[in-house]
């Protein structure tokens, strides 16, 4: 079993940057892809980015251009970095990995808040 511990969440103002990392420990064979998923308030959870482990991203709509996956599969790390944060990235960020594309392990969540 793999366990994933996230960081570097916070509060910033909108256009501002935030990065964030994940850890992950234990059964680290089974991260071939790992990734962010996040949840806003009342709405359900979306893809934010994934990254397989030979380097294949995958990022969603409203977040391309503006974050940036990276990887260490040696240290099993991903980071997810935040440029021109808005608003509407408010929400709880989850790093996640899994043998294939559909993550099915989770961090416990990082709080990102962007103010206007």
């Amino acid at each position: 079993q793999v366990q994933l511990a996230e960081s570097g969440g916070g509060l910033v103002q909108a256009g501002g940057s935030l990065r964030l990392s994940c850890a992950a420990s234990g059964s680290v064979y089974s991260t071939n892809f790992m990734g962010w998923y996040r949840q806003a308030p009342g709405k359900e959870r979306e893809l934010v980015a994934t990254r397989s482990r030979g380097g294949n991203n995958n990022y969603g709509d409203s977040v391309k251009d503006r974050f940036t996956i990276s990887r260490d599969n040696f240290k099993s790390t991903v980071d997810l970095q935040m440029n021109s944060l808005k608003p509407e990235d408010t929400g709880v960020y989850y790093c996640g990995a899994g043998l294939t594309s559909r993550l099915d392990t989770w961090g416990q969540g990082t709080q990102v808040t962007v103010s206007p």
